[in-house]
């Protein structure tokens, strides 16, 4: 990292935050204060929910889980450091603290790629196959498939890190974004940029658009042998455990299309911030409240766990 860093003329960039309107500073604080606590507690009780209810010990919940730490993982590379600006009105972040930022968060969102293309792919099988879904989705295979979404994830992320940050900034260090991002960071750039963009443009594809396609057919697939079920019983059943991972996916992927799929003549700065506080905030806690609200698998699981707590307690303070 020492070497990249001499290659630059800058030490530290400035980030503009979300507003400068001073008025605005305490309530966004509170306000992002309460999704991170909703987010912390959401996700990382989902993990130990799964980990302690042995019912919840099957492929679904396996990626749920690994899920809900990539939620959890890509909010925190965002979040505080937006807190602390509001906070203290520093908005200043090191060379080497915006490219472990952007590293960390652009590791956690491809990996959640990855795992909703596998959880679509575990549906496909429970919907489609269900009398080979013990012997298809194995322990291992579930392994496998959460592991080659993190290496994905993660080998990604260090190759935009290496491209980006081997760059030379030298025409300014204020980022116009309140966090490092790809975007905002290349217009700093004083030397040519058009190789770096098409690693990125490559690497953006494959990364968005492997996993969507699989998620895609493996719902079409979902969708047909559905619509062949001849009971409104069997339909509904056979739908309900897809409703939430698709409304996950809606979300995720609803929120990248409008961001990054737009004619660039109808970007707007104040509007994507807007809709990168969505998708690096917002869904990290949306995504739980989803499949719990949604599922009576870890409703039932919850009411277990607080009446076990409740049987313990009254153990100590009878």
């Amino acid at each position: 990292m020492m070497s990249m860093e001499n290659r630059s003329k800058v030490n530290e960039f400035i980030l503009t935050g979300l507003t400068d309107a001073p008025e605005l500073q305490v309530p966004l604080f509170i306000m992002f204060t309460f999704i991170y606590l909703i987010t912390l507690v959401g996700n990382l009780g989902i993990v130990a929910l799964i980990s302690w209810d042995s019912h919840l010990h099957t492929p679904m919940y396996f990626f749920l889980s690994n899920l809900s730490l990539v939620d959890f993982g890509y909010s925190s590379a965002i979040t505080p450091k937006v807190m602390s600006g509001l906070l203290k009105g520093d908005k200043v972040i090191s060379y080497n603290g915006c490219a472990t930022q952007f590293f960390f968060f652009g590791a956690f969102v491809t990996t959640e790629s990855f795992l909703l293309a596998s959880m679509a792919y575990d549906r496909h099988v429970a919907v489609c196959k269900p009398l080979h879904y013990t012997t298809t989705m194995t322990s291992t295979l579930c392994v496998h498939l959460a592991s080659g979404a993190y290496l994905c994830g993660f080998l990604a992320s260090s190759i935009v890190i290496g491209n980006m940050f081997s760059l030379s900034f030298c025409r300014s260090n204020i980022v116009h974004h309140f966090f490092c991002d790809i975007p905002p960071l290349l217009v700093l750039s004083c030397i040519d940029t058009h190789i770096t963009e098409l690693v990125f443009f490559i690497l953006g594809s494959f990364t968005a658009f492997f996993p969507f396609l699989v998620i895609f057919t493996s719902y079409l697939l979902i969708f047909i042998a559905i619509v062949n079920i001849h009971s409104a019983e069997g339909r509904q059943k056979a739908f309900s455990t897809c409703a939430s991972h698709l409304t996950a996916v809606s979300i995720f992927y609803g929120t990248i299309m409008f961001m990054y799929f737009q004619p660039s003549s109808n970007h707007s700065m104040d509007i994507d911030k807007m809709v990168s506080v969505f998708y690096t905030m917002v869904i990290p806690m949306l995504n739980p409240l989803v499949y719990s609200l949604r599922n009576k698998d870890v409703k039932n699981a919850f009411r277990k766990a607080v009446k076990g707590q409740q049987l313990q307690l009254g153990h100590i303070f009878p």
